[in-house]
């Protein structure tokens, strides 16, 4: 498995198998980040995103639909995608940190959580779900 450094980074896949990107820690930024790359396109969450989300599955025992959005569209109630910019979530909202680019939460963390052993994912075209391991 990758180190998830900027030199060594995360080699993803989303969850329909569609699209291929990278992410990779930032432990200096502040705060501490996930540097997401999807072609030219560099998206930012914050770092405890990764306990953050696990914890929330873990608590809801069970499949959890990803519901991804863009930041300008709304999130279906009770997926990730809503948690992940929720006001009663650890961080008090968005994951996301960098404006206008702070929505995808449910398409780009559930393949890393997978791929860091801490929660299965499905991988169908549409409508795919999430639980911890």
């Amino acid at each position: 498995m990758a180190a998830g450094s900027k030199d060594d980074p995360w080699v993803l896949r989303t969850p329909p198998g569609s699209s291929q990107y990278t992410m990779h820690r930032d432990e200096d930024a502040d705060p501490p980040a996930l540097v997401c790359q999807v072609g030219s396109t560099r998206l930012t969450y914050r770092l405890r995103a990764i306990e953050d989300l696990h914890g929330w599955l873990t608590a809801q025992g069970d499949w959890v639909p990803l519901g991804a959005a863009d930041e300008n569209k709304p999130a279906a109630d009770g997926t990730v995608e809503a948690w992940g910019r929720a006001a009663d979530n650890p961080v008090g909202g968005w994951y996301g940190l960098r404006k206008g680019y702070r929505g995808r939460f449910g398409m780009y963390l559930p393949p890393l959580l997978e791929e860091l052993g801490l929660a299965e994912l499905t991988h169908e075209a549409r409508n795919n779900r999430i639980r911890a391991r």
